[in-house]
């Protein structure tokens, strides 16, 4: 190279003295010239050619180093699905998009229950931020979400797409503020004042709201989106209980509530930004462009309203010291935070949202498959029915009309005593969590039960849709909706499965508070639609899951509505249980059936 580059300085020089100083002849200076020219084009193109050389040769030894780079990476991984040079495990995402769910149980099943996966085979990104472990299996569940629980965060991207919704509310939270609320949150979740409030503001929107409508449906041969219309329910349901303040967005007509769009844009805008790199939605959100800008004005409102509604319950709570049966109990959870506690109202409004988020989609998804399943499995609609037949019988004896029996809701204690519904609940969940998938930060090196590394800076993240379906766990007929797999050999009792091979309400010292007030509200609105109506999927209507961080129903649960005889369930259960409607029934358990229509009554006054 040296002697190139002498040669083409040599040649240089010579054509600036042939122009300098030939001049005594026109003839012998075009000469000079023209050799210099050519021996300067000589020197160019020779220099080109060493240069587009070397050029090849530098790319095509990167090349070769890259992929060699590569191939140790795609041999370091554990199973999973097939990476590529630089994209990693990208074009299997986007292929199989429509049924992300299935296609992650599928590599589990084929790895074992982990496989490792890279999003961005990059040298310096593919082992830490890029890499991605997958597992379900239940010993790497209970390592990652108990044993070192302080070692798998939330961490830095998931509290950065959330921050704008949720602050560092309890879900968006890690550390020593994560565990001041979860303590706080504690405190109230086990007081049976809460459940009461729940029972109550079930009771209510079910006797006054869903039923109406789904009689109405049923007189008009009209069919219904289930699944909007229990979205609507847990909606209402969950404000009640959280800041004491009805929304009604399940009334008739099924209107628009500003509110509910506003927290609903928020949220889907807020998802939106896993979709990209967090430095693009950064970018877009300084720019307030597209749904940034949604998700900014959805948010903005969502502030507006909750201030008021915090602003207007401090009022409530100095003026009123002692309400009267028939009035607001204030035993909502942002009244018993107010009442306990000098706290800010940006954190009071935290709790409200955090809660609102966890509360609402959770149980109204895991109904509308529940009623999706047990209208296409008739002998569990069956079962869940004498079930329900028998209780009524034992609390309230056996009247001459079982259509008697629909006069009032269902109490506490009717609810406790339905093992096979809670079971036929939890086998739903088993199949069709309401999260299917969650992610934890690695925050040092470490290494899972069944001998996977992973590394500091990567991911991990737990499938609780495939747990749910792997033989290794729950045997050969894991896919099969059977409700009996979590009853007692004799059918009288509900017998739960371990909590890392079942994580539908998650697990460790992140489990859900909720997870009782789920399961009452769910037994309540279940039994209330099943003893009064037969459900049937409209016919050519696709049920498909929706990919998101929920497990919504792509397209809505279309449903045909009938009003159901009891009768004939009464005349099974005389068959087959005659001591079950032969005596009535105590006059303490009459009395406790009673106590649930009250409130809803001084609820409604």
């Amino acid at each position: 190279m040296l002697l190139l580059l002498l040669l083409l300085g040599a040649a240089a020089a010579a054509a600036a003295a042939a122009a300098a100083g030939g001049t005594s002849s026109t003839g012998s200076s075009s000469t000079s010239s023209s050799s210099s020219s050519r021996m300067m084009m000589m020197m160019m193109m020779m220099m080109e050619e060493y240069w587009s050389g070397t050029w090849a040769a530098v790319a095509l030894a990167l090349g070769a180093a890259y992929m060699a780079w590569f191939w140790r990476l795609a041999r370091g991984l554990r199973g999973g699905p097939r990476v590529w040079p630089v994209v990693g495990s990208l074009p299997g995402l986007v292929q199989n998009a429509e049924r992300m769910h299935e296609w992650i149980a599928g590599n589990l099943r084929g790895a074992g229950g982990t496989y490792q996966t890279c999003i961005c085979a990059v040298p310096g990104l593919a082992r830490r931020a890029g890499l991605v472990t997958v597992t379900c299996d239940p010993r790497n569940l209970e390592h990652v979400l108990k044993s070192r629980f302080d070692n798998y965060p939330k961490g830095p991207t998931w509290h950065a797409v959330f921050r704008d919704l949720l602050g560092d509310g309890i879900f968006n939270s890690d550390g020593d503020t994560w565990l001041l609320q979860r303590k706080t949150a504690a405190l109230e979740f086990t007081t049976r004042t809460l459940r009461h409030a729940m029972s109550r503001w079930v009771a209510r929107s079910i006797h006054l709201r869903l039923l109406p409508i789904l009689s109405h449906a049923a007189d008009a041969r009209s069919p219904v989106d289930l699944q909007d219309l229990l979205l609507r329910l847990t909606f209402d349901n969950i404000c009640g209980l959280a800041f004491g303040k009805d929304p009604e967005t399940l009334s008739p007509g099924l209107p628009e509530n500003a509110f509910a769009v506003a927290f609903d844009r928020a949220t889907e805008a807020t998802l939106q930004r896993f979709i990209f790199p967090e430095f693009v939605w950064q970018f877009k959100k300084r720019l307030q462009f597209g749904m940034e800008a949604t998700l900014a004005s959805s948010v903005a409102h969502v502030d507006r309203y909750l201030s008021a509604v915090i602003k207007a319950r401090k009022l409530e709570l100095v003026s009123s010291s002692s309400p009267s049966p028939s009035s607001d109990r204030h035993d909502d959870l942002l009244s018993r935070f107010m009442k306990k506690g000098s706290y800010s109202d940006d954190f009071l409004q935290q709790v409200a949202l955090n809660f609102i988020l966890a509360g609402r989609d959770t149980s109204s998804v895991a109904l509308s498959w529940f009623f999706w399943l047990v209208s296409t499995h008739p002998p569990v609609e069956r079962r869940i029915l004498l079930e329900l037949a028998s209780v009524l019988a034992d609390s309230r004896g056996a009247p001459a009309d079982a259509a008697a029996w629909l006069a009032s809701p269902l109490a506490f204690e009717e609810v406790d005593r339905l093992v096979y519904l809670k079971a036929a609940l939890s086998e739903t969940l088993r199949l069709y969590p309401s999260v299917p998938e969650d992610s934890k930060h690695v925050v040092a090196d470490d290494v899972l039960p069944d001998g996977t590394f992973v590394p500091a800076g990567s991911s991990v993240t737990y499938s609780i849709y495939s747990a749910g379906r792997m033989k290794s766990v729950w045997g050969d007929d894991c896919l099969e909706f059977r409700p009996e797999r979590w009853l007692s050999p004799d059918g009288t009792k509900f017998e739960p499965h371990d909590s890392f091979k079942f994580v539908a309400f998650n697990a460790g010292p992140r489990i859900c508070l909720g997870k009782d007030l789920a399961y009452l509200q769910m037994k309540s609105i279940a039994a209330a639609v099943l003893l009064r109506h037969r459900l049937a999927v409209v016919p050519g209507h696709r049920v498909e899951q929706k990919m998101s961080l929920t497990l919504f129903m792509k397209h809505g649960l279309k449903m045909h509505v009938a009003a159901r005889d009891l009768n004939p369930i009464v005349a099974e259960l005389r068959r087959t249980r005659p001591e079950a409607l032969a005596a009535p029934p105590p006059e303490s358990q009459v009395n406790k059936s009673s106590a649930v229509p009250t409130e809803v009554a001084a609820v409604t006054a």
